[in-house]
């Protein structure tokens, strides 16, 4: 099977699909897209360390697609991992590696929900150059969150059933706790760093394609292009709190008050946008993401 491109697994004519993580933010974007698109979808909260449950769920769903959305984040922010490292392995990386080892016994496509928080700006790739492409290996460990997320890619990169989807700081048209916008829109500071971003309303229909054609291995999964965090609240007092003001600081003054590191980058998105167009569908750059997201944000009286 190609590793990087459309394969045989999941391509039966009628698709199954079952999100993992099923409570999960992204999960249920994902189910409420497919039930829109009139597939036929299940949701589970099995531990995916769990190989007899998971095993059992596989058996028991029957499903055509895997939809993993769960993993450990850590609560309220990635600093949590760095005093949880051994949940952080059981759910990252034995969980993850599980889940797929036994979708590839049951020749079960699986897409994974990543991260792209595993690079940093370095002489090669500063902001406004340059963005690390897929094959581009992992640069950054500074927080034990994304040190695992880094290793178990590597790893699940050899099972050919296995899409790996890049996101980073994943937004929503709304004001979810979990969602980028509102996250630094309660900080008292923030740093001013231009960063990739996954606007969730443009992508997650993409993810669905990607899955039904039965692709592989990785996408940077992120709108084309980088934005700054006071980019990003511009566009919100723009279009969603005109009264909304906000303080900058400096990564040295963050990192007095941060457990660990955090992840500041570009990812090169031309892969997925290449891919999009094969379905006819355009990948929206993040500043017009950002502006059209607002704009829906403030259709919705969301405030």
């Amino acid at each position: 099977m190609a590793k990087n491109g459309a394969n045989s697994v999941g391509s039966a004519s009628e698709k199954v699909f079952l999100i993992w993580g099923g409570e999960g933010w992204v999960a249920g974007h994902l189910k409420e897209l497919l039930q829109k698109q009139g597939e036929k979808v299940f949701t589970t909260t099995v531990r995916m360390e769990n190989r007899e449950a998971v095993l059992a769920e596989l058996e028991k769903i029957k499903p055509t697609h895997v939809l993993n959305c769960a993993g450990c984040t850590g609560r309220p922010n990635v600093d949590w991992c760095e005093d949880n490292k051994e949940q952080v392995i059981r759910s990252n990386v034995i969980g993850t590696l599980n889940l797929t080892d036994c979708c590839f016994l049951k020749n079960i496509h699986c897409t994974v929900f990543a991260t792209g928080c595993i690079y940093a700006y370095d002489a090669k790739h500063p902001p406004g150059g340059e963005g690390y492409l897929e094959a581009d290996p992992a640069n950054f460990g500074g927080s034990y969150y994304s040190a695992t997320k880094s290793k178990v890619e590597e790893l699940m990169t050899t099972y050919s059933n296995c899409l790996i989807l890049r996101l980073r700081m994943p937004v929503s048209d709304d004001l979810h706790p979990r969602s980028f916008v509102t996250k630094i829109s309660k900080y008292d500071r923030v740093v001013d760093i231009p960063n990739s971003n996954t606007i969730l309303h443009d992508l997650l229909p993409c993810a669905i394609l990607l899955a039904s054609a039965g692709d592989t291995g990785i996408y940077n999964f992120t709108n084309p292009g980088a934005i700054s965090h006071n980019e990003v609240l511009a566009l919100f007092k723009k279009h969603v709190r005109p009264d909304f003001e906000w303080k900058n600081f400096s990564e040295a003054e963050q990192s007095k008050i941060l457990k660990a590191g955090r992840s500041n980058c570009e990812l090169n998105s031309d892969k997925l946008a290449k891919r999009m167009k094969d379905f006819g569908v355009e990948v929206k750059d993040v500043h017009t993401a950002y502006d059209e997201c607002f704009q829906r944000m403030k259709a919705a009286g969301v405030k």
